[in-house]
């Protein structure tokens, strides 16, 4: 058994409940079998930055063959909230940053203006922002089940690094890598979701935001901000 399978029964188990497994021995009446708690899924004390040496120039899956940059995330590294979205987009695959083009400019705005007008003294580089997925889809397409599950492991040690008071999830794509929720995103967004034990809130993506007939949906998203910032910053 390689270390990502025995990875993977273990983070079964331990998200059905179990925090030990016993092992196996000859059994005496004076010696029962005696439990073994379940080693953490990941290194303990590790830095965001051990994280992104460990990716290196990373060739496990085939996003790579047309990537310039690899995006791992950028703002506070202490941040209590963290934003996550889909992957990588031509702008940022330029630059090596997320969220950096017109989607990434509309989610600035989105963070300035609702702190501000709420009251709450944040900006965009207080918060941490990352995506499923840190190279580039080809012509953005939505990542395969495959490049997310490969990725997925750097995200989840990413988040548990950090260890934030709240995960923002921009998206449908990120929503199901994060969460595996089923549902649409219309009727999941707003609403308090929990990714090991952690609060997130669901809601659209920038570029969704973008287009012209999405007024109401813009709406929607600036409230969903308003709760989560309320919650995390109050």
């Amino acid at each position: 058994m390689n270390p990502q399978q025995i990875r993977d029964y273990l983070e079964y188990y331990r998200d059905l409940g179990f925090d030990s497994i016993y092992r196996r021995t000859a059994m005496t009446k004076s010696a029962p079998p005696a439990p073994i708690e379940l080693p953490a899924l990941v290194p303990g004390n590790e830095s965001l930055e051990q994280i992104r040496l460990d990716i290196g120039d990373c060739r496990r899956c085939r996003l790579c063959e047309g990537r310039l940059n690899i995006v791992f995330g950028s703002g506070n590294e202490r941040s209590p909230l963290v934003f996550v979205g889909e992957g990588p987009g031509a702008d940022e695959d330029q630059q090596g940053l997320p969220f950096v083009g017109r989607a990434g400019q509309l989610l600035t705005q989105m963070i300035d203006n609702t702190a501000s007008r709420e009251g709450i003294a944040i900006r965009r580089p207080d918060v941490y922002i990352c995506n499923v997925v840190k190279c580039r889809p080809p012509e953005n397409r939505t990542p395969l089940p495959d490049e997310m599950e490969i990725c997925g492991q750097f995200l989840f040690r990413q988040l548990m690094t950090i260890k934030p008071k709240a995960i923002c999830v921009l998206g449908a794509t990120a929503m199901k890598a994060l969460l595996n929720n089923k549902e649409g995103i219309t009727k999941a967004r707003g609403k308090w979701h929990k990714w090991r034990d952690v609060p997130v809130m669901i809601t659209y993506h920038p570029s969704y935001l973008l287009r012209q007939y999405n007024q109401e949906a813009k709406r929607e998203a600036w409230e969903d901000l308003k709760t989560l910032l309320h919650f995390v910053y109050d």
